[in-house]
């Protein structure tokens, strides 16, 4: 096996989805553009979808007390657990049936255009810091009250982020920032509502493509894994007071260097034009 290929590209690439998932900076763009950069050998793309369950557990894991408590209050019939539980169906269901829709044309098209996602990348990263000087004087402050209007809403905005380069949490926020909520629980609530859309897309991605899934492969997808989970609990576990203290400007300068970087690789060095 080679270890660059079998154990240090997968570690690497697993780093960075844990550490990009829940920030508003795109992981997929991350990964597409390091991944090319770096040689990484990934069969439609399988590995960049597969090893996002590793943060969609380091919030289960940071979360447990919470969700458990959710889980118990909805079973004893409290409102404010039923209600929640709605606000993040109408928020996860637009972007999964729309992921379901568009499927391969994401995959095959859109996650192969790396100057998109360089250039989405850049226009991202100018909204984020348009959005992040606004003074919204919000409303919302607490997920679990969240109007139904609002997570659905949220929902919306997170069916652009099908688009590579846009980035989910980036979206979310957005939405939830522009119509009325702040900025930490707009940063939590894409936590939870990250559960049942990325492990959506881990099921049916994995049913989708289990013929490529090798033994290399599944080991590739296991390191990732594994590195996704220890970085990602990692930034759950302080992105939100990170955010209530210094905002989301940091994230946007972020976009703009990540993807003025690959608009210099893509364009004018030809890095993944064939």
């Amino acid at each position: 096996m080679d270890v660059y290929q079998g154990l240090i590209a997968p570690l690497i690439l697993g780093v960075i989805e844990g550490l990009t998932e829940f920030i508003p900076v795109s992981s997929t763009a991350h990964l597409l553009l390091i991944g090319e950069a770096m040689g990484f050998q990934d069969p439609r793309n399988t590995f960049v979808v597969l090893i996002q369950l590793g943060a969609v557990l380091a919030i289960v894991t940071i979360y447990f007390t919470r969700l458990w408590r959710l889980l118990v209050d909805a079973l004893r019939g409290r409102g404010y657990a039923w209600r929640f539980a709605l606000g993040v169906a109408l928020a996860s269901a637009p972007a999964a049936l729309a992921g379901v829709l568009v499927h391969d044309f994401i995959k095959e098209v859109l996650q192969e255009n790396l100057i998109l996602i360089s250039a989405t990348l850049v226009a991202g990263g100018v909204v984020l810091m348009a959005v992040d000087r606004i003074d919204f004087s919000p409303k919302y402050k607490d997920i679990y009250a969240y109007p139904w209007w609002l997570c659905l809403i949220i929902g919306l905005f997170q069916m652009i982020s099908l688009v590579p380069g846009v980035s989910r949490s980036g979206s979310t926020i957005v939405g939830a920032l522009i119509f009325g909520a702040d900025k930490r629980s707009a940063a939590e609530f894409t936590f939870f509502i990250a559960l049942p859309i990325m492990g959506g897309a881990f099921g049916y991605d994995l049913y989708r493509n289990l013929d490529v899934i090798t033994a290399e492969v599944g080991l590739n997808i296991f390191i990732g894994f594994v590195a996704s989970f220890v970085a990602g609990a990692l930034v759950v576990r302080y992105l939100l007071d990170f955010v209530s203290r210094y905002g989301f400007a940091l994230f946007a300068w972020w976009r703009l260097v990540v993807g003025g970087l690959g608009l210099v690789a893509t364009v004018f060095l030809g890095v993944g034009q064939g």
